[in-house]
């Protein structure tokens, strides 16, 4: 192995909190080492949030160790309080394990699972069928509940009322740690900064029944300036699935962050060089539009290719150029019998996920936010006929200077 991929991963800002710095270090220097990220199957789709622990996977498996990631088939089930304020809902079993087949498929896009490189595995297989006083025999001795009401996780939910359906939750995720490390003797838990009172549980379980050494590493959660997780737009989060966040949308997010991000992203969400991530961060004014581009188009070439990310950038360029529609633009096509009886900019604002509610689409139109065909439309009652079609028969709706979509008949 060349560089430590410790070095590699605290350089390009990765890194949050460890639990032995030292010996983290020395132990990716000498050894093949199993490690695991858990992605619990809350959605049909990995997120962009999910996106950095990913690439965290994928330079640890360039380095040459070993990922293990485990879907949440159990744990899912009781749902994390970690950094919600309210309870999640509850799922039914088909509809995880569906989720957590999807799981599976995208991370195969990032991930080598041939000839024992990555392993898949279910915290299903294990926790499903536990007996609980037997659990609480074996695992729940090894707890402090005064210890455990300190964890950050359980303080912000002491407020609205911590269940104890939930409480159990650090306790299973610990219990994942420790199956892991007796079946693939796995000894470091990677995840995000809000998972650090779960993964200390588990570093703590392992030395107390095994009495051998864990560890466990966070990285840092990508926020905007404003302590916000990045990934969510006002049509909700942007997914890694091209049928919920098409490529272009997908593209257009990483385009618009905010300046003060620009570097932060080059580093931790793309393959690129960290002197090259430095020039770019380092542009000012109108130039950082050119680092956004970079940006944008290497995540986009990650996650969807590079021929989807060629057409992304095209599609943005184009538009930006002066308004010329383009085939890889958000589209929603309608019977052609919509349009002889004309269809308002409301519904349209609406069906293209550009407005939350009808109240939020006729504000936007009444201050003068949108444009039809780069006409500004106040009349939020105006209806769209082919007459009123560009020449290449479609309505290309605006919404302020970044959210566009495209409508045509079929």
């Amino acid at each position: 192995m060349s560089q430590n991929v410790y070095d590699v991963l605290l350089e390009r800002g990765f890194i949050e909190q460890t639990t032995h710095e030292k010996e983290i270090r020395e132990l990716l220097a000498n050894e093949k080492v199993t490690f695991y990220i858990g992605f619990d199957a809350t959605a049909d789709s990995l997120t962009a949030g999910h996106f950095l622990t990913i690439m965290a996977m994928m330079h640890m498996q360039r380095a040459g160790h070993r990922p293990i990631a485990l879907l949440g088939g159990g744990t899912t089930m009781i749902g994390d309080p970690s950094g919600k304020s309210d309870m999640r809902s509850i799922m039914t079993k088909e509809k995880i394990q569906h989720n957590a087949d999807c799981f599976y498929k995208q991370l195969s896009r990032f991930i080598d699972f041939d000839n024992d490189n990555a392993i898949i595995a279910n915290n299903a297989d294990w926790l499903l069928n536990l007996n609980y006083v037997d659990f609480l025999r074996e695992i729940g001795v090894h707890f402090s509940v005064n210890k455990m009401l300190t964890a950050e996780c359980y303080k912000q939910r002491m407020e609205k009322g911590l269940t104890f359906f939930e409480f159990n939750y650090m306790l299973m995720q610990s219990y994942d740690f420790w199956e892991l490390n007796k079946r693939y003797d796995c000894k470091l838990e990677l995840g995000g900064n809000d998972q650090w009172s779960n993964i200390l549980g588990g570093v703590d379980l392992i030395r107390r029944k095994e009495g051998k050494p864990a560890y466990g590493l966070t990285f840092k959660l990508l926020t905007t300036s404003e302590g916000i997780k990045m990934g969510k737009t006002m049509k909700g989060a942007v997914w890694l699935d091209p049928a919920k966040t098409s490529p272009y949308e997908f593209y257009q997010y990483w385009r618009n962050i905010e300046d003060v991000k620009v570097e932060e992203c080059l580093g931790l969400l793309t393959f690129l060089p960290m002197d090259e991530v430095r020039r770019l961060g380092a542009l000012e004014g109108a130039e950082i539009n050119h680092a956004k581009e970079v940006l944008a188009y290497e995540i986009t070439k990650i996650v969807h290719g590079e021929e989807e990310a060629k057409k992304a950038q095209e599609a943005a360029r184009s538009l930006f150029a002066g308004g010329v529609t383009s085939e890889n633009m958000p589209t929603t096509t309608y019977d052609a019998s919509v349009f002889e009886e004309g269809i308002d900019l409301i519904t349209l604002l609406m069906d293209g996920k550009m407005a939350t509610s009808r109240s939020d689409a006729r504000r936007n139109i009444e201050q003068g936010g949108v444009s039809v065909n780069d006409v500004k439309v106040t009349d939020f009652t105006r209806k769209f006929t082919k007459d009123d079609f560009n020449a290449d028969g479609a309505l290309l709706v605006k919404k302020g200077k970044k959210a566009y979509h495209l409508f045509k008949a079929n």
